[in-house]
């Protein structure tokens, strides 16, 4: 039974018999057949008695990202640890849990990525947030407590691995409780989310969200999570029957071992050598077209059925770019070794999620990139807590055309590994949001990779003094289009002026509570004049932008198209006004908690520009 559950729970890409189908709970042919007749006679067992129990988490062990800062708890997933803040009030509150975007205004920006070929539509998850409870349970419920803008929760998975255990298992498992699509509600009051979920044949104490905010028009804020649950396994679950092998039903092994006997017994004998249809006499482009279509475990399987879609499933040239992110629960090192033959022509790898407590080992990874990263232009690694110095330094080795390099929430890296970084010359992306890179790093990194386009150092708050990067940045990468610095801690007026002066093809700059810049010394004006290709301006949280400086972004920035003044006290209706009259392009416009801009002002102004969305969150 323990054989079959394994083998059941195993990656996509491992080989098993083509003929081979899985209904429910696996189990063999005597233990199911077994249970069917204990059922049927109405045989009982004496069954334990359980209690359902409630818990808050007590931990937040691991995340993708947050509206927040790493200092504070302001906005923080940290607040999900603990019971409800806000809860059942509803609206923008600092205690809650706050991802980092929502809607698509990211996804349409010029320093997004394309998304990767294959993607399951079902996948639809873009952040996460993984959460410890004091005492394992089988579950019975997850309750969700949302306050502002609801909607975001995609999926719903427990682990098996007790967090707090001194002996962790060697087999760590993943089981989906729910999983749905994004979902759009017409109001952001507060509500609890409890779906109905699927019941597990472990006790857990670590539940993980998924989430997707894409259809939000505001950010949604998560105040608590609630696990329900028995400390013994639940009694309907009992009764369940095992799941059966087919292959264990099978009367006759012959069958199985040879897929086209029951084809060649209809006794037409000229049909033989078409054992595939007409499939082989199509062109082979042809074919490699249509199986291009497949995802990736499709695809895996479908080479699994005869040589010639062997042939074709293990072509190289399907393996160009592979987004691996969506089966982060299987990921392993024999997951890579399996595909690694087929990754010879790889250009394009997102690895982001993966290889978490273990599933992934420095020899795994190593091996795979030396054999398959000669080639890579885009390596994705977003939350990869597995990475450490040596794998940056074989990425730095193997990967020397690499364009695109994305470490974001890499928080676990030692600061000294990104050292290597300096060494991939042809950088035009690089994602360091949440990491804990210094100083020295970075301007080794900018001495050598003058060729950057998009640099993202939002929250890296090991960085000493911002002027001095943004001042390298004026001078050796003067080609760059998109900076975000949300939350540095220490930029000034003078390092804007410089990066104004030297980065004048910007078009996203996000400065998002960048509390040291003060309006008043005429730095933002500076920057509309200086930068007139614009298209993203986030100023969020910096209380002394003024109608002088929305008139010069009138003025001068007319292609701007999202722009974030959260928080301000001195900007009128007037100067958005003229901004709005001036910017035909602009879509996006926050003025959440600027007291001068009431609810009925933003009625007045949305009536007026319909194609403007304009923000105004509220507390209740």
């Amino acid at each position: 039974m323990e054989r079959r559950q394994s083998c059941y729970m195993n990656t996509y890409f491992e080989e098993v018999k083509p003929s081979c189908m899985w209904l429910g709970l696996s189990g063999t042919r005597g233990e199911a057949l077994s249970s069917r007749r204990a059922v049927e006679s109405g045989q009982r067992t004496a069954l334990p008695v359980s209690v359902e129990i409630d818990q808050y988490a007590i931990e937040v062990l691991d995340f993708s990202s947050h509206y927040g800062s790493e200092n504070s708890m302001s906005y923080t997933m940290r607040n999900l640890a603990g019971g409800p803040n806000v809860y059942p009030s509803f609206g923008d509150f600092t205690q809650t849990a706050v991802f980092r975007a929502y809607g698509t205004w990211w996804e349409q920006c010029a320093s997004a990525p394309p998304p990767f070929h294959r993607t399951p539509k079902s996948f639809h998850s873009q952040d996460y947030i993984e959460l410890a409870f004091e005492e394992p349970v089988y579950p019975t419920a997850v309750e969700v407590l949302e306050t502002y803008h609801p909607g975001a929760i995609v999926q719903i998975t427990a682990c098996s691995l007790n967090p707090f255990s001194q002996n962790p298992p060697a087999d760590v498992r993943w089981e989906v409780l729910w999983a749905g699509e994004p979902t759009k509600v017409l109001t952001p009051q507060a509500r609890q989310f409890s779906p109905s979920i699927k019941q597990l044949s472990f006790p857990t104490n670590l539940i993980r969200l998924e989430a997707n905010s894409s259809l939000l028009k505001y950010y949604t804020e998560l105040d608590a999570v609630v696990l329900r649950g028995q400390r013994e396994r639940p009694i309907m679950s009992l009764y369940k029957m095992p799941r059966i092998d087919i292959c264990d039903l099978s009367d006759s092994d012959e069958e199985l071992l040879d897929p086209g006997t029951s084809f060649r017994r209809a006794g037409d004998e000229k049909y033989m050598d078409l054992v595939n249809g007409y499939f082989d006499r199509l062109p082979y482009e042809l074919i490699q077209l249509i199986v291009s279509h497949l995802t990736l475990p499709d695809l895996c399987r479908l080479a699994q059925t005869c040589k010639l879609f062997h042939q074709h499933c293990c072509d190289p040239l399907q393996y160009t770019q592979l987004s691996l992110q969506p089966y982060w629960p299987r990921l392993n090192d024999s997951s890579l070794g399996y595909l690694q033959s087929r990754c010879t022509l790889l250009q394009r790898l997102n690895l982001s999620w993966t290889g978490g407590r273990g599933a992934l080992t420095l020899t795994g990874f190593s091996s795979f990139m030396k054999a398959c990263g000669g080639n890579l232009v885009c390596l994705e690694l977003s939350c990869c807590h597995f990475l450490n110095e040596v794998c940056l330094e074989v990425i730095s080795q193997t990967c020397s055309g690499l364009q695109e390099l994305n470490l974001s929430s890499c928080d676990r890296l030692h600061p000294q590994a990104f050292t290597h970084i300096s060494n991939l010359t042809r950088l035009r992306r690089l994602v360091l949001y949440r990491t804990k890179i210094e100083q020295t790093a970075m301007l080794s990194i900018l001495t050598f990779c003058t060729e950057l386009r998009h640099l993202n150092l939002g929250s890296c708050v090991m960085i000493e003094d911002y002027d001095v990067v943004v001042s390298m940045l004026a001078v050796r990468c003067r080609s760059l289009r998109s900076l975000d610095l949300w939350r540095c801690r220490n930029l000034t007026e003078r390092g804007l002026a410089e990066l104004a002066v030297g980065c004048r093809l910007l078009e996203e700059l996000d400065l998002g509570w960048c509390s040291t810049l003060q309006s008043s010394s005429g730095c933002f004006q500076h920057l509309a004049c200086n930068l007139p290709h614009l298209r993203k301006l986030f100023l969020t949280a910096n209380r002394t932008v003024c109608d002088s400086d929305i008139e010069e972004l009138a003025a001068n920035c007319h292609a701007l198209q999202h722009l974030d003044i959260l928080g301000t006290r001195m900007v009128t209706s007037t100067s958005l006004r003229k901004l709005l009259q001036a910017c035909p392009k602009l879509l996006l416009l926050d003025v959440s908690f600027c007291s001068q801009v009431d609810a009925r002002i933003v009625q007045e102004l949305s009536g007026l520009f319909p194609n403007v969305a304009i923000k105004k969150s509220f507390t209740q």
